[in-house]
């Protein structure tokens, strides 16, 4: 009988060898015909400038990317150690759902029907090192709760950390893990856990201080929308139907819901996945969830709904669905890599079109000069990665959101050069050049001798202000230069003059904008020094609740985000 059990598992490895060979081939075949997503490009722009932290998210993907690219420059070296990790990390996860007798034909199924796990097989952003840090989280937590030793907590605490330095999500799996299993706090060996992953963790604490805590910001303040919008809910729940699996994704979650936990392993599987559904499910409230946010509750599915496959009877029907919806995704796969005229029509699948030919057409205007795209950082990625440098930026003005371009020293590179300017639409009198790219028109012209001070920061007495009507508010600005240079704002013999703007706004529209006083101009700061300039606010004569935001303005450039959004309630 033991021996007939050997050779039962050992059919089963050999079968899931063969399934990950199968996996790591296509991954592979997909990284190389696979043009880059746009935030692909931009984590490779965070590859070039390696550091602790990013405005967006910790670094582990930028060491993914680096680890890969320093081979050679092509979208399968991007994305090469996503798809290796990928992999080992089913690999990794066979191991501990063998532990319930889990048939190989069953996991391969599940896996492989589940198009998440189709997207971030190959796909190199900060989801990737997630994915493979919360396998290794799983794998050494089953450990853990049958061993209590020191090595493997040292083990558990290291797979905790990476992935914690991947995506901040990862705090999830912490906290659902111990709702499920409080007994933990009761463990010795926990606080050692606790306490080195804290330790590896405080490079990554000290790069937020050291930069004013953007990420913080980000995620928990400047991303949220004005207000709800009903959309914002639906489309999550429709986003999570399909990155559970087109056709099948549904009975996935039945299974899950009609699951009863025989140990605390698979209770903190059913913790992490419905928590994190949950979680981001009221986020949908104050926010647009993107789909793949949840990627780190769909790897308790794959154990959870494997785990239930094997103690009850399947229905006929579920086999051939799941071949077909495995069909379907290969074939999302395949209009990826090949060019027809469906894939390069159909919604975000379009962006991964015509981005090398449409970089090249811009170099040929541009030269080796450098190249300003306005508010967004997928194009100035874009063009840096397919043109192999560090010569595309993004100019992040008050219409959009701050990005890591907001902490590089690239803006600092351009000051006082000559540079190209490509946008989406005519801009009047710099606009020279019509250029018809795959990815639509752009206009393309010269600005010389560039001033901006993106990184130039306003201060307002208070982050709330009240007044009345048509009155006016005297506000003392406190304005620092975060520049290791001198600033001096004086206009005089400038080509591109600059100016200091109130704009009181609401929801996406501009009520009213102030200019500064010509006191303005004749500041002049030293680097790192802090000036209050004093700007008397005059209030709009409309009662309600609006937003107050400044912007260092320099011409042709809309203006930055200077300081933060402040609320102003006029009454």
């Amino acid at each position: 009988m033991a021996e007939l059990i050997a050779q039962q598992k050992a059919s089963s490895d050999k079968a899931v060898k063969y399934f990950l060979l199968a996996w790591g081939l296509v991954n592979f075949l997909q990284s190389y015909f696979t043009e880059l997503h746009p935030d692909e490009a931009y984590y490779w722009l965070y590859s070039r400038f390696l550091d602790w932290g990013y405005f967006d998210h910790p670094p582990m993907v930028a060491l993914f990317i680096s680890a890969g690219s320093s081979l050679f420059h092509n979208e399968l070296s991007l994305r090469l150690l996503t798809v290796f990790s990928s992999t080992f990390s089913w690999w990794v996860l066979w191991q501990v759902l063998k532990k319930y007798q889990v048939e190989a034909k069953w996991f391969v199924l599940v896996v492989t029907s589940i198009s998440i796990f189709h997207i971030f097989g190959f796909t190199t952003t900060p989801d990737a090192p997630l994915f493979f840090f919360s396998t290794l989280f799983y794998f050494f937590y089953q450990q853990y709760l049958e061993k209590d030793t020191p090595a493997i907590a040292v083990l558990f605490s290291l797979a905790l950390a990476g992935a914690l330095y991947s995506k901040y999500h990862a705090v999830l799996l912490v906290v659902f893990t111990l709702m499920a299993n409080p007994k933990l706090f009761g463990r010795k060996s926990f606080w050692l856990v606790a306490v080195l992953t804290l330790i590896l963790f405080l490079p990554h604490v000290f790069w937020q201080y050291n930069h004013g805590f953007p990420s913080v910001k980000y995620h928990l303040v400047e991303r949220e929308a004005d207000h709800y919008e009903f959309q914002f809910t639906y489309l999550f729940l429709l986003g999570q139907l399909f990155m559970a699996g087109p056709l099948v994704s549904w009975f996935w979650f039945y299974s899950i819901s009609r699951f009863r936990a025989t140990d605390i392993f698979t209770k903190t599987l059913l913790f992490n996945f419905v928590g994190t559904i949950l979680f981001f499910l009221a986020n949908t409230l104050k926010v647009a969830v993107q789909p793949h946010w949840t990627l780190i509750g769909f790897l308790p599915l794959v154990m959870l709904v494997s785990i239930s496959l094997q103690h009850k009877p399947m229905p006929q029907w579920l086999q051939p669905l799941l071949y077909i919806n495995i069909l379907l995704l290969l074939l999302m796969r395949l209009g990826l890599m090949v060019k027809n005229p469906i894939s390069m029509k159909f919604g975000v699948i379009k962006s991964y079109f015509g981005n090398p030919k449409w970089a090249n057409l811009i170099k040929q205007k541009a030269g080796n000069a450098y190249v300003i795209f306005p508010d967004q950082f997928q194009d100035p990625s874009w063009y840096s990665y397919y043109t192999n440098s560090l010569k595309g930026v993004a100019y992040d003005s008050r219409f959009y959101r701050r990005t890591q371009f907001d902490i590089w020293p690239l803006e600092d590179s351009l000051q006082q050069k000559r540079i190209y300017f490509v946008t989406e639409g005519p801009i009047k009198g710099i606009s020279s050049d019509i250029l018809n790219t795959p990815k639509g028109i752009f206009y393309g012209g010269w600005i010389d001798s560039l001033r901006t001070y993106q990184k130039i920061l306003v201060e307002a007495d208070s982050a709330q202000i009240n007044a009345s009507p048509g009155k006016t508010v005297h506000l003392n600005l406190k304005i620092t230069n975060p520049y290791p240079k001198i600033i001096d704002f004086s206009n005089v013999h400038r080509a591109h003059i600059v100016v200091l703007r109130a704009y009181v706004m609401q929801e996406d529209s501009i009520i009213s904008n102030q200019l500064a006083s010509a006191n303005f101009n004749q500041l002049k700061f030293k680097p790192g020094e802090t000036r209050i300039f004093p700007f008397d606010l005059k209030i709009p004569l409309q009662k309600g609740n609006y937003t107050l935001l400044f912007s260092v303005k320099t011409a042709p450039f809309a203006g930055p985000r200077s300081s933060r959004t402040f609320n102003l309630t006029i009454q």
